[in-house]
């Protein structure tokens, strides 16, 4: 673990100190930056993945549970201000990163949270290392890229993403659906309830995480499916049925129709609780006073 010293031109965080984890995978190194703020037993925030996924969307609920708690957030390797190299994104990849994260930073159990598509790898997380995780909560969570989301086959979205990643067109194709405007109508659509929120200088913070050299790579694997945890929703639930820590699921009553659905399955569990909020896919960041809330009563 190193300080960071020269941190990049996204001056995002969540007030709190700010790390690097020199991680080691197929032997290459990748700086991977996290943050870290409170005292207390160990809480570790995973963001969603997202095109502008980055650890600020958890400042809320992690300066909340700061009181508490010992928050950490990450960005995890190609979004926000981690490293964004060209590699092939993949399940394998971000589990490894995972655990290999976690039992580099914590020496003891921690509370996991985990939020939107990254709720999967938390799962297998859990499933893998019962002694790493006391308790587990998942707010919002997905498992389906977008595209996989609409419906598109595989060969398509295989199609889409090695269009992304191409050296010219691809940057066109990144550019045009990360504009300004394609932001604001997503963040209304999908992300947020009160459009009143997407102000003018919300988006230009979201927009400029996509500015970052590199920063296409991860997001396409994202959008296409090729970093879905599981391959449909029985495996999602075998997995959920299998942790054997507690686990709370945050449910986001104005979630899409395909998205809600998924969560109300998840639900029907009887081993996990549950509890529903206003909000939708970034129900985590737009409120998060009220998801604070209802972890810090489960805990």
């Amino acid at each position: 673990m190193t300080t960071v010293t020269n941190p990049t031109k996204l001056n995002f965080g969540i007030g709190g100190t700010s790390d690097r984890y020199d991680w080691h995978f197929l032997g290459k190194q990748y700086q991977v930056v996290y943050e870290t703020i409170g005292q207390g037993n160990p809480v570790l925030l995973l963001p969603a993945f997202s095109t502008v996924s980055s650890r600020t969307e958890m400042k809320g609920i992690a300066q909340i549970l700061a009181t508490q708690y010992r928050v950490t957030v990450l960005d995890w390797l190609g979004f926000g201000e981690s490293s964004c190299p060209p590699v092939d994104y993949n399940p394998v990849l971000f589990q490894q990163l995972l655990e290999d994260f976690t039992k580099s930073v914590f020496d003891c159990p921690i509370i996991l949270i985990a939020a939107g598509h990254t709720s999967g790898y938390a799962l297998k997380f859990a499933q893998d290392n019962p002694n790493t995780i006391s308790k587990l909560i998942l707010v919002a969570p997905t498992w389906q890229g977008p595209l996989r989301v609409m419906g598109l086959p595989d060969g398509v979205r295989k199609v889409v993403r090695n269009l992304v990643r191409s050296p010219l067109l691809g940057q066109t194709l990144y550019y045009l659906n990360t504009t300004p405007s394609f932001l604001h109508l997503m963040y209304k659509r999908h992300v947020y309830v009160d459009e009143t929120k997407l102000t003018p200088e919300f988006i230009a913070q979201k927009h400029q995480i996509t500015s970052k050299n590199g920063a296409r790579y991860a997001p396409a694997a994202f959008v296409t499916g090729a970093i879905d945890p599981v391959a449909n929703r029985e495996e999602f639930l075998h997995l959920l049925s299998s942790v054997s820590m507690p686990v709370l699921i945050i449910l986001a009553e104005n979630a899409p129709p395909k998205s809600k659905a998924e969560m109300s399955a998840m639900a029907e569990l009887e081993k996990v609780q549950t509890v529903k909020l206003s909000g939708t896919l970034g129900i985590y960041e737009e409120y998060p006073k009220a998801v604070a809330e209802a972890i810090q009563k489960f805990l």
